[in-house]
């Protein structure tokens, strides 16, 4: 397999810096060079598919209450940038259609279901995904990995990732076990270590650690060659990948 160059996942856009899953937040990643942007997808009462880590609106937001018991209405009215920064007062909770519409196609998104909904939400995914023409550049990943075979029955073509947070004897055969095509591995950046990286990668496997915020592990994780670091600093690492690649051209 050629090696790909390694991807910048701005998690949850460039959560550092801005707040976290907001369109805002989205921009700034693109605008410090990611070549990948992280969120998270809840269903809204209403059925719509919205772009929010908890379940509730109370950590993120100046509301409170279950996203999945608010109608998208209402869930608009919540300002969900002004607990981060006065700057970003006003921002909203966005639709993923929105994101799709502000992420240029060749910046790949990592697409992370929190919650099924009682296999309502992957139906609504994989028509979104089929309308926006997202099916070939999107990831979609979640612990819930039934969830992911649930999606793949839907539709065979769309890439699935398999986040986990544990310690398994061999990484590339959790995609094995799981008796469909599996894109890519998820895990706890402190769960992995070089040889586990080369033998996923060796078996036709990409692999994107979360969340990596300092420049020593970020430093650790390219030495083992992943494919992908998410971070909520996509700047920090975009500059130690361009002053290792310059260092490594200089010897």
């Amino acid at each position: 397999m050629t090696k790909q160059p390694l991807l910048v996942i701005a998690h949850r856009g460039a959560k550092g810096e801005a707040p976290e899953n907001t369109l805002a937040a989205f921009r700034l990643g693109l605008e410090q060079g990611c070549d990948a942007i992280e969120l998270d997808i809840h269903l809204s009462k209403d059925g719509e598919i919205v772009v929010i880590h908890d379940e509730t609106m109370n950590r993120t937001t100046d509301i409170s209450g279950k996203v999945n018991e608010l109608t998208l209405a209402e869930l608009k009215q919540a300002d969900a940038g002004r607990w981060f920064h006065e700057k970003y007062a006003g921002e909203r909770v966005p639709l993923l259609e929105e994101v799709f519409d502000l992420v240029p196609k060749n910046v790949m998104i990592n697409v992370e279901i929190k919650n099924s909904y009682g296999r309502k939400l992957e139906p609504a995914l994989v028509e979104l995904m089929r309308r926006k023409n997202r099916i070939q550049n999107v990831v979609v990943s979640s612990f819930d990995h039934k969830c992911l075979l649930f999606l793949k029955l839907l539709e065979p073509e769309i890439k699935i990732g398999l986040l986990y947070d544990f310690t398994p004897g061999q990484h590339n055969q959790l995609a094995a076990g799981l008796g469909t095509p599996v894109y890519s591995l998820h895990p706890k950046h402190t769960r992995i270590v070089a040889e586990d990286v080369r033998e996923a990668v060796a078996h036709g496997l990409r692999v994107f650690a979360y969340t990596v915020n300092d420049e020593e592990n970020m430093a650790k994780l390219i030495d083992y060659g992943v494919s992908g670091i998410i971070t909520d600093y996509p700047g920090k690492l975009r500059t130690l990948l361009s002053y290792t690649a310059s260092a490594g051209a200089g010897r």
